[in-house]
């Protein structure tokens, strides 16, 4: 299988068929966990797979990317109760290696009936393109990470995207520069200051470029998931999923 095939078929066996047997069998002896709240290795993911059976939470997954040994999954989780919102967004990221999958981190956001945008935080394009573009726009889009998002220039703003097109998934921010310089200076009025923002995960597969980031915000650690969509050289499209990285987690792998 390739690393796609194999990724989904490991959230296929945990997720819908509920069979940790199956999903064992996907994953390394020496698995890695990042999710704060499981234990590492094959245990942790074959003791969650029954809670999340009789949890009666769904998964639909909305898109697929992979670059290489990684491969990111945006998806969707119904009747997710028991894991902390009624729905949540996600963004699932693995490395495969030699055959299995050897290590994970995600990200998880409850999604809000009402955004600023309009738009759901997974809707959108699903489609890959431009997959001969893939290491030019990557390049942009952690150009922006690093000028706009991290501080270094962010007067180079427009260098990666339309002011104008700028399509909003995030349920806090409106569509366009407009709307992410709002939300700047909202989050800032409430002591939300972002002073760091360093990319640790960067997936991309053609228009579309993933980056899993650890930030400070507020004086507090934060993990920031983004996807962007990228058309002629242009940042085009954004989704994310942020949440606050904990002092305690069940292992000491970190979140990333």
């Amino acid at each position: 299988m390739t690393p796609k095939e194999l990724v989904v078929a490991l959230f296929m066996a945990a997720f819908s068929d509920h069979d940790p047997q199956a999903a064992s069998q996907l994953v390394s002896d020496d698995y890695i966990q990042h999710n704060p709240q499981i234990e590492t290795g094959v245990a942790g993911l074959t003791k969650l797979i029954p809670l999340v059976e009789q949890s009666g939470m769904t998964a639909t997954t909305h898109r697929v990317i992979a670059e290489g040994d990684m491969v990111v999954l945006h998806s969707t989780f119904e009747n997710a109760h028991a894991f902390g919102a009624p729905t949540l967004a996600a963004f699932d990221v693995f490395r495969v290696q030699d055959g299995k999958v050897v290590e994970h981190w995600d990200n998880l956001q409850p999604v809000p009936e009402v955004t600023v945008s309009g738009r759901g935080m997974t809707d959108g394009p699903t489609e890959i393109t431009d997959r001969d573009r893939t290491e030019e726009n990557k390049a942009l889009v952690l150009g922006f990470v690093r000028d706009v998002l991290g501080g270094a220039a962010a007067q180079n703003v427009t260098n990666y995207m339309d002011p104008a097109i700028y399509m909003q998934h995030n349920p806090s921010i409106g569509d366009g520069l407009a709307g992410l310089q709002a939300a700047i200076e909202a989050y800032a009025a409430q002591g939300q200051v972002i002073t760091k923002f360093e990319p640790k995960l960067a997936v991309a597969e053609g228009n579309f470029v993933f980056v899993a980031s650890d930030a400070i915000m507020g004086g507090n650690p934060w993990a920031f998931f983004d996807l962007w969509r990228v058309e002629d050289g242009k940042i085009v499209e954004h989704w994310d999923v942020v949440s606050p990285i904990p002092t305690e987690m069940a292992h000491s792998n970190g979140k990333f």
